[in-house]
């Protein structure tokens, strides 16, 4: 039995999650609805023009948040990140482990530099727009791997934000070789159109032969396959992951089990912010695979447990919100 269910790696961002307006984003020039990467003089001055006081600070990055949800539902998870030793790092370090995640950066494994920040920014409709700094997961290479943790894993789940470094994309690949190696499932998130639509070649390199589980939206399915509509692009992904499950927002999921396609209802919900919600999908979905669930169990753990998360601020659920929707659910 492996001591791990789920080895997470990705950007390691402190989120500093802030309502704004439309007029907000004209006045800054931001385009709404997307991730943006930011240098660090840009993001200090969009940050100087929010209201701190009513903003909320927590260890971030797509794949964090995934994990940090697996682990509150009761997945045994570890986390390959880098930070810096700033106070942010210390942060980051601080949170992730109270949250129960075993990480790389437990030994001291702070490095020199500036940690990076996301400024996620929601509107009253309840979309998501990101400006992020990556700091020093900039440099996110294969020295952040850490191979013992990730042999005793049953899967590794891949950001899929890495992929814009050139280091953090050969560390991608070589973590999905040595998981090949080692009998680990290789799960992958698209994780944004923006990563599909401008980084496409290099999502395929990373992609390979084929992965055993992909996570996408609607829209990465699409843009990735080249498909002009759902039914197609579900039979495109065929090729390149062996499962597979896409979310479909106020419609639900469909799930492909390797064998059938699954459709995942959805759950009624007034949504106030959707960040998050695709990473506790995952970390939902994957807690339930590991735990002996069904794919149509653990698809709909995933998406009420998603539903639960917009219809709040913030990209998490708290630990007893996630035992709270399993109980329900399940008992």
């Amino acid at each position: 039995m492996k001591k791990y269910q789920v080895y997470g790696m990705g950007n390691a961002l402190v989120d500093i999650v802030t309502e704004v307006d439309d007029a907000f984003f004209q006045k800054h020039e931001i385009e709404k609805g997307l991730m943006t990467l930011v240098d660090e003089e840009r993001q200090a001055t969009l940050v100087d023009a929010i209201d701190l006081s009513t903003s909320t600070m927590k260890c971030g990055g797509s794949a964090a948040n995934t994990v940090i949800g697996a682990s509150q539902f009761g997945a045994s998870c570890f986390y390959s990140c880098k930070v810096a030793n700033d106070d942010m790092g210390k942060f980051y370090l601080s949170d992730l482990t109270a949250n129960g995640i075993e990480t790389v950066l437990t030994n001291g494994n702070l490095a020199e530099g500036i940690t990076g920040k996301c400024l996620v920014m929601t509107t009253s409709d309840a979309e998501r727009t990101m400006n992020t700094f990556l700091g020093i997961t900039a440099d996110y290479s294969t020295s952040e791997i850490d191979q013992a943790a990730l042999a005793d894993s049953e899967y590794l789940y891949i950001e899929g934000y890495l992929v814009t470094s050139d280091s953090a994309r050969r560390a991608m690949i070589e973590a999905k070789r040595l998981a090949e190696a080692n009998d680990v499932q290789t799960a992958l998130t698209f994780s944004d159109p923006s990563m599909v639509k401008y980084f496409k070649d290099q999502m395929s390199e990373v992609v390979g032969s084929g992965v055993d589980l992909l996570f996408c939206n609607e829209e990465e399915a699409m843009l990735f396959t080249g498909a002009n509509s759902l039914e197609t692009a579900k039979d495109e992904l065929k090729s390149s992951a062996k499962r597979f499950a896409i979310t479909l927002a106020e419609k639900g999921a469909v799930v492909f089990d390797g064998a059938q396609f699954i459709n995942i209802e959805p759950y009624p919900a007034k949504a106030v912010d959707t960040n998050g919600a695709g990473d506790l999908f995952a970390g939902a979905f994957l807690y339930g695979i590991t735990h002996d669930m069904s794919y149509a169990d653990a698809g709909k753990l995933a998406s009420k447990s998603s539903s639960k998360v917009v219809s709040q601020f913030g990209p998490r659920l708290e630990i007893d919100q996630a035992q709270a929707i399993h109980k329900e659910l399940f008992g």
